[in-house]
């Protein structure tokens, strides 16, 4: 059965980021408030448009939400964001939410509220949001030098079988390092008894065909 992901808002990031997932596979579902953007979006003959506000349940209800796999907020209001990740986790029993923010200092908060993953708008991850695909543990990969290495961000969630361990006791594949953990508003260079913590983001680097396994590993999430 093909995974469904639930995108709120974002107009042009909402088209890229289903483009990326229709492409990989997923089944897509887009809720945007504004006609004009759904009739754009409505183009994509694969694509499921609903329109109406992301913030109110009973559109969530309409989008099928509680038979959505993921679901990623790309609102410009972080509020908005934060109000559609809870209602999608607590009313309709989504398992894993995203929220892009604009505010770097509302990270910590929007993981505190229960967001499984934060990306803020105006970092560079911006960027990659509207090239790349959030697989299913919401991770963002980059390949560089032809697609012979990639490098990913990947979010450590209370869920994920190595929070709390050390570095050395997560048994990587050879091929993968980690290169540093974001913590907050701190990038720190691990070492092998570095601690992994809820919350930490990891970039990852790893060679081409590695990355996923990696993924798996640090998330315990399939794809």
């Amino acid at each position: 059965m093909k995974k469904r992901i639930l995108l709120v808002g974002g107009r042009s990031k909402a088209k890229s980021l289903s483009q990326s997932l229709l492409g990989r596979g997923f089944e897509v579902t887009v809720v945007n408030r504004t006609y004009e953007d759904c009739l754009t979006l409505a183009e994509n003959k694969s694509l499921h448009v609903i329109h109406g506000d992301g913030t109110k349940p009973h559109i969530l209800d309409e989008a099928d939400a509680s038979h959505c796999h993921i679901s990623i907020a790309l609102s410009s209001v972080d509020e908005d964001n934060l109000l559609v990740c809870q209602l999608c986790k607590k009313k309709f029993g989504i398992r894993k939410t995203v929220a892009l923010v604009s505010d770097p200092k509302k990270r910590d908060f929007f993981y505190k509220m229960g967001v499984d993953s934060v990306v803020c708008a105006i970092s560079a991850v911006t960027s990659v949001i509207e090239q790349q695909t959030f697989v299913e543990d919401m991770a963002n990969i980059v390949p560089i030098g032809n697609g012979k290495v990639h490098i990913a961000q990947v979010p450590i969630s209370e869920s994920s079988p190595v929070a709390g361990k050390k570095l050395w006791e997560t048994n990587l594949p050879k091929e993968v390092i980690v290169g540093c953990i974001l913590r907050g508003d701190t990038a720190i260079i691990p070492r092998g008894d570095s601690r992994l913590h809820v919350g930490d983001m990891l970039v990852v680097i790893s060679g081409s065909g590695q990355e996923m396994e990696a993924i798996r590993m640090l998330t315990g999430g399939s794809l």
